[in-house]
């Protein structure tokens, strides 16, 4: 496979939700996520909606399928969406506003050995939310 025009590749997830409309919702209101698009299906859900933060951005839609869900062992189920954050006061405040919204708490902010100052909540439908000030690719002062 060529390796062409690799500096244009950019990354998204997307995730499917049992209740997609209500999931956009409360994304918006935990972590301050942009609904940027929204396509209602025609039974209530989502077909299409995409969030952005900062430069950040994702797909999600209805999960008419019933996908299984990862199991969690020990504090992870082993994958999740990171958030790269300016500074630490900005995971508090995010982490703050997600248990508000009664997000569950994996990790409460912390420095973790590598020098990354991070926190991880699961969403109401056990989603791995990690936002940290680490940003994958540039170097850490140590």
């Amino acid at each position: 496979m060529s390796q062409q025009n690799v500096s244009t590749a950019t990354f998204h997830a997307y995730f499917g939700y049992r209740d997609a409309p209500g999931a956009l919702r409360w994304l918006e209101r935990a972590f301050g996520f942009e609904t940027t698009m929204e396509f209602p299906d025609d039974q209530g859900g989502i077909s299409h909606a995409e969030m952005r933060y900062g430069g950040f951005a994702f797909t999600l839609f209805s999960d008419r399928a019933g996908y299984d869900r990862p199991v969690r062992k020990e504090d992870t189920v082993g994958h999740g969406m990171y958030v790269a954050l300016d500074d630490r006061e900005h995971v508090d405040a995010v982490y703050r506003s997600a248990i508000a919204a009664a997000a569950e708490s994996i990790w409460e902010p912390a420095a973790s050995e590598w020098g990354n100052y991070r926190c991880r909540v699961a969403d109401p439908e056990g989603y791995e939310w990690t936002f940290g000030t680490y940003r994958p690719g540039i170097p850490v002062e140590w």
